[in-house]
């Protein structure tokens, strides 16, 4: 399962809507694709529709699909946003990540 902090879940509602979804019926893909610096890099989008190669689950109100690839590097793994001076984006906060590079946005097992 990926868990969904309350400042991700407050920027996913907001960002849904401004690209005319509903947060309370559509989904947030999240899985994992190749590439990055460290091999592995994470791909969030919105989606109305899911499958039945898609693990569906939902976390602080947020209803949220996995491809069953990535869910198996997922699990465990926490939504968050960050807002600082470092950068504003969505993080991901990934127990199975041995490694991850200075931005975040990629990671190896």
């Amino acid at each position: 399962m990926i868990k969904v902090s309350d400042i991700a879940k407050k920027k996913v509602v907001e960002l849904m809507a401004d690209d005319g979804y509903d947060s309370a019926t559509d989904f947030v893909r999240v899985g994992v694709k190749s590439g990055g610096c460290s091999g592995l890099s994470y791909d969030l989008n919105f989606d109305k529709n899911s499958s039945e190669e898609d693990k569906v689950f939902e976390d602080n109100g947020v209803k949220i699909i996995v491809d069953k690839k990535s869910f198996l590097y997922l699990v465990g793994t926490t939504l968050e946003y960050s807002g600082g001076l470092n950068g504003t984006g969505f993080v991901f906060n990934n127990p199975n990540a041995s490694r991850t590079c200075g931005c975040g946005e990629s990671f190896s097992l």
